[in-house]
């Protein structure tokens, strides 16, 4: 394949081989902590297991998160920036140019944010998270700062006119929508049911004031 080559992490300027060993091992340990939240939930996901899974010494794992609160923050920190770039990436393509073929694409691609494994392991966080307030601290402003980027990308492709109070109330309601249809898949796979959930809420969605 063509393309412009990129040098190794290691041998990049300003970063030692020692500092990209170190953020490699820390990037292992905070995906294999995403992995076992999603997959296997809180109660087992310690440093400890975290650190057999991603094959990091527990002493290395210690190195970089002396506790587990230190670990769950910075998965979930993590998180959000892994939830964010997938959005990106989910909505950079071309869009269809149609504005009920945009509002489904739309919908589905909200639906989808909901219900992948980033979701799914941070609904874990969550959980955990009803029962410790520094915990809860923690994770309320980086949801929110998620969902406004979520709702900016929204609006953006819908090409909303948000000076429009029901416009606006429809947005957010369709990230609603779509969050508790991933809170429901976490228990069951209900695709064929869910795909015509979403097909009546864009035509409902289809109806808002748009920018001219």
């Amino acid at each position: 394949m063509g393309g412009r080559i990129v040098a190794p992490a290691a041998s990049r300027p300003g970063r030692s081989p020692k500092q990209d060993r170190s953020k490699r091992t820390r990037d292992k340990l905070l995906e294999a902590t995403i992995d076992m939240l999603a997959h296997h939930g809180w109660p087992v996901t310690t440093v400890g297991a975290v650190a057999e899974r991603a094959g990091v010494s527990r002493g290395a794992a210690q190195h970089h998160f002396p506790t587990r609160e230190d670990l769950m923050i910075a998965a979930l920190e993590y998180m959000v920036r892994e939830r964010s770039s997938q959005l990106d990436a989910s909505f950079g393509g071309a869009r269809p140019s149609t504005e009920p073929e945009r509002t489904q694409f739309v919908v589905h691609h909200i639906t989808e944010h909901y219900t992948g494994d980033l979701f799914k392991a941070a609904l874990q966080v969550w959980t955990a998270a009803t029962a410790d307030q520094a915990l809860r601290e923690r994770i309320v402003p980086l949801e929110a700062e998620l969902s406004r980027h979520l709702y900016d990308l929204a609006v953006t492709h819908l090409g909303a006119d948000t000076s429009d109070r029901r416009t606006r109330r429809l947005i957010r309601a369709t990230l609603d929508f779509a969050r508790g249809l991933g809170l429901a898949e976490a228990l069951i796979d209900d695709s064929e049911r869910r795909a015509g959930m979403l097909d009546s809420w864009a035509a409902e969605l289809a109806t808002i004031k748009r920018v001219n």
